[in-house]
């Protein structure tokens, strides 16, 4: 077979409209973004790639103004949207489109299911299936750059080349394996995690040391990380420019009462200081009016430790039963979430261990949860 990797320029309205309209009528399309962000917020696309096995497309969102028929594109439901590692993407989509991406399968998910490989980078999977290594040179252009070298416009094209042809091959293993389904499910739930709307209230629960503080300064440090999610969007900039989040953690901590005390505090740039110590200061003063957060878990003991060995074990006996790699079935974070669960005497299972995760492994993990509690409920793992 014949694989076309010669890259085709489109930065035309008409052309966009007219080549939209044709893959509509298709079953799936390959799809990949190349952007910058390291000096923003948000991703900005330099490149939209599609390859409908036909042809390497490289759309110029900067040249062309309206890109409905894309936007429209990428929500047809009858044409599959394959890409491969996507979360990035689909944060590019949203952006630029204001939509997201689906029907959608993720190749890289697809693969880990078909027992290709888990969290395989595309160059991998290609190398695997096709016997072909893609060249890496590129990885970290100027996207934004105009014109696009010659060596630019070979590498985005070979990021959609190749793509629809490993996934049929990923999609006839899933299908022999009795797992499309399974992978199906993960890719609705990525696009439904991307389309759901913002929240910066549970952004503090992911600073490191969270733990350590006490109610009145996570009452502080829950309102600076809204804040810094805020800021960081409405002025593009990377969250850690505007505050890192250190400083955001020692603002909680020592409570400060004038600028001289935020000055104080590593990681806490001067333009931040110039344009916002007033803001940070109004924060530090109201942010117990706004309700005090309960403490955040400790880390575990290491008797709690051995319910999260318990529960992994039985994770793992399922992996190697369903020979599929036990990080496709259970995320570390679900099995410390089911373990406090079992500490707190009251075990439930995440959301994340529902659906097709249910009837393989969430079940046993279930009924493994429960002859735990007897002997761990008393466990306190809060303070």
């Amino acid at each position: 077979m014949t694989i076309a990797t010669t890259p085709i320029w489109v930065d035309s309205q008409d052309e966009l409209r007219t080549l939209c309209e044709r893959w509509q009528d298709q079953a799936a399309i390959a799809i990949d973004t190349e952007f910058m962000r390291s000096q923003t917020y948000y991703p900005h696309a330099g490149l939209i790639q599609v390859g409908d096995g036909r042809g390497c497309y490289l759309i110029d969102p900067l040249a062309i103004k309206d890109l409905t028929p894309l936007a429209q594109l990428m929500t047809h439901p009858g044409t599959v949207k394959v890409i491969h590692s996507c979360s990035e993407d689909l944060e590019v989509f949203r952006f630029l489109l204001g939509v997201v991406p689906k029907p959608l399968f993720d190749t890289q998910i697809g693969a880990a299911f078909a027992n290709f490989g888990f969290s395989l980078g595309y160059g991998a999977l290609i190398q695997q299936l096709l016997s072909i290594e893609l060249e890496k040179g590129e990885t970290r252009s100027d996207w934004m750059q105009r014109p696009l070298s010659q060596s630019q416009l070979h590498y985005a094209a070979l990021d959609v080349a190749y793509l629809l042809i490993a996934y049929g091959k990923i999609l006839a293993e899933l299908k022999q394996l009795g797992r499309l389904g399974w992978v199906r499910e993960e890719c609705e739930r990525l696009v439904a995690a991307a389309e759901s709307p913002e929240d910066f209230s549970q952004a503090y629960t992911k600073i490191k040391l969270a733990w350590k503080l006490y109610p009145d300064q996570l009452a502080i440090l829950r309102d600076v990380c809204i804040w810094r999610e805020k800021t960081a969007r409405e002025l593009d900039i990377p969250r850690n420019r505007l505050m890192k989040e250190g400083a955001a953690w020692e603002v909680a901590r020592r409570k400060p009462g004038h600028t001289k005390q935020l000055a104080g505090i590593d990681g806490m740039g001067n333009r931040t200081l110039r344009d916002h110590a007033e803001t940070l200061l109004a924060i530090v003063q109201n942010a117990e009016a706004n309700g005090l957060p309960e403490r955040l878990p400790k880390p575990f003991t290491p008797r709690q430790g051995e319910v999260l060995k318990s529960l992994k074990a039985v994770a793992n006996g399922v992996s190697e039963t369903q020979a599929i790699a036990p990080e496709v079935l259970t995320r570390k974070k679900d099995l410390e979430a089911l373990t406090r669960s079992v500490l707190a005497g009251k075990p439930e299972l995440p959301d994340t261990l529902t659906g097709w995760r249910y009837a393989v492994v969430g079940q046993q993990l279930a009924a493994e949860a429960e002859t735990l509690v007897p002997e761990y409920q008393q466990e306190n793992f809060h303070v």
